[in-house]
C-alpha cells in the first residue's frame, strides 16, 4: 500500500537524464539548503492565529501518500537539502506518519542529510517522542503560546496544556532537545514573555518568539494582535540582560543569551525585521505545491510530474524552474486600513 514506507527504503534509481543533479541556487545566489514539508492539512488544535474553527480539509485522493512524500523528500535531497522539517497541521496526527520518518532516516545514516526533525504542538508526543528518538530525530519545535492552561485553550480551542506538558517530558527523557516556540500576541500573552523564559530555559529548553503573520482568513481580525518584537526585546531589557550571538539552527531566528539564565532567546521577525537576505528555505505542502517564499502566492505543481512518471526527471526539471522564481523576499504586511490576511492561505497549509 502506499501508506507503508519501508524503514529501510533503497534510494531510486536516477535515470540518464538524472545522471548529474547540481545543488539548487536560486537567482540572487542563495543556496537552497533546508525543506520544509507539510505532511498533512489537519491538526487537533485550532490555534486561533493559524486557523478558523470550522475548517474544511482537503479530501485524501489530494494529499500526497507517505510513499510520494518520501520520493519528493529525497529529491531535493539528492539537490543538496541538508535540513528537513517536518509540519503540518500536526505533523504526528498522520496516518502511519513513523514509516515516512523511518524511510528518511536512511538519508542520515548516508550522511546526504544533516538534519531531520519536526516541529510539533505537542499532543501526540507523549506517545511518538520514542520513537522519533530511535529514528534518528535529534531536535523538535513544539509551541506553547502561554502556561495558563485556560488560556491556552482558549487560543488553541481544543488544546490540553498538560497533555502538552507530558509531551515534552516525554520527550526530554527520550534525549531529544526541545525548542519552544510562542506567538507573541498583543493582549493575549505578553505579560506572560518573563515566565515563558523562566520556565523554558529554567528546564533547559531555548525559546523562540514568533511575530504573528498575516496569513488566511480565520474568522477573527489579527490586526490588533500584533506584536513587534523589537517592542518586546526593549521590553525584556529592561530587566534582563540580552546578548546578540551568532547561533544558527538554519531557520530565520535570531538569537541573544539571556545572562541571567544562561539560555538562548530567538526572535522570528517577518514584519518588523525580515530576514529574505539569507533565506535558504522553500516549503511544499501536502497537496505537493511548491512555495518558494512563505508570504508570496506564486507556486509550482510538483504532484503532476511526482505522478506522470517512475522516474524523476520531471519532478527535477519542475524543481529547477520554481527554484529560478524564489523571490528576493516576502509581502507581509500588517493591513490595518482593510483588515485582511497578506496572503489568504491559511498558515496550517504550508506549516509556517
Amino acid at each position: 500500500m502506499l501508506d507503508q514506507v519501508p524503514p529501510a527504503a533503497p534510494e531510486r534509481k536516477a535515470d540518464d537524464s538524472e545522471a548529474v543533479l547540481a545543488p539548487l541556487v536560486d537567482p540572487f545566489a542563495r543556496a537552497i539548503t533546508y525543506l520544509r514539508v507539510s505532511v498533512t492539512d489537519r491538526c487537533d488544535f485550532r490555534c486561533v492565529y493559524c486557523m478558523a474553527e470550522d475548517m474544511t480539509f482537503l479530501p485524501k485522493r489530494e494529499v500526497l501518500s507517505l510513499e510520494e512524500l518520501d520520493r519528493l523528500c529525497s529529491a531535493f535531497v539528492a539537490r543538496g537539502v541538508r535540513k528537513l522539517r517536518l509540519t503540518g497541521g500536526e505533523p504526528l496526527v498522520r496516518k502511519n506518519i513513523m514509516a515516512l520518518i523511518a524511510g528518511l532516516s536512511r538519508h542520515l545514516a548516508s550522511g546526504a542529510l544533516d538534519e531531520l526533525t519536526l516541529t510539533t504542538n505537542g499532543s501526540q508526543l507523549e506517545r511518538f517522542a520514542g520513537e522519533l528518538a530511535a529514528h534518528g530525530v535529534r531536535r523538535i519545535n513544539v509551541s506553547v503560546d502561554t502556561l495558563d492552561p485556560e488560556k491556552f485553550r482558549a487560543i488553541t480551542r481544543w488544546g490540553d496544556l498538560d497533555k502538552v506538558l507530558d509531551g515534552i517530558r516525554a520527550a526530554k527523557a527520550a534525549g531529544l532537545h526541545v525548542k519552544i516556540n510562542a506567538v507573541a500576541l498583543k493582549g493575549v500573552n505578553e505579560h506572560e514573555i518573563d515566565d515563558l523564559i523562566r520556565w523554558a530555559h529554567g528546564d533547559g529548553m531555548d525559546l523562540t518568539l514568533i511575530e504573528t503573520m498575516p496569513l488566511g482568513e480565520i474568522g477573527d481580525d489579527r490586526t490588533d494582535q500584533y506584536l513587534p518584537l523589537d517592542a518586546v526585546r526593549a521590553s525584556l531589557e529592561e530587566h534582563w540582560t540580552l546578548a546578540d550571538i551568532p547561533y544558527k539552527t538554519g531557520g530565520p531566528a535570531r538569537y541573544v543569551r539571556i545572562a541571567e539564565t544562561g539560555g538562548r532567546l530567538g526572535f522570528i521577525t517577518p514584519l518588523t525585521h525580515n530576514f529574505c537576505e539569507t533565506c535558504n528555505r522553500v516549503r511544499i505542502t501536502c497537496t505537493g505545491t511548491l512555495y518558494m517564499c512563505l508570504g508570496q502566492d506564486d507556486a509550482v505543481d510538483l504532484r503532476a510530474p511526482l505522478r506522470a512518471s517512475e522516474g524523476d526527471a520531471l519532478l527535477h526539471k519542475a524543481i529547477e524552474d520554481a527554484i529560478a522564481r524564489k523571490p528576493r523576499g516576502h509581502d507581509f504586511v500588517i493591513d490595518r486600513t482593510h483588515r485582511r490576511p497578506a496572503v489568504s492561505r491559511h498558515m496550517s497549509v504550508t506549516g509556517g
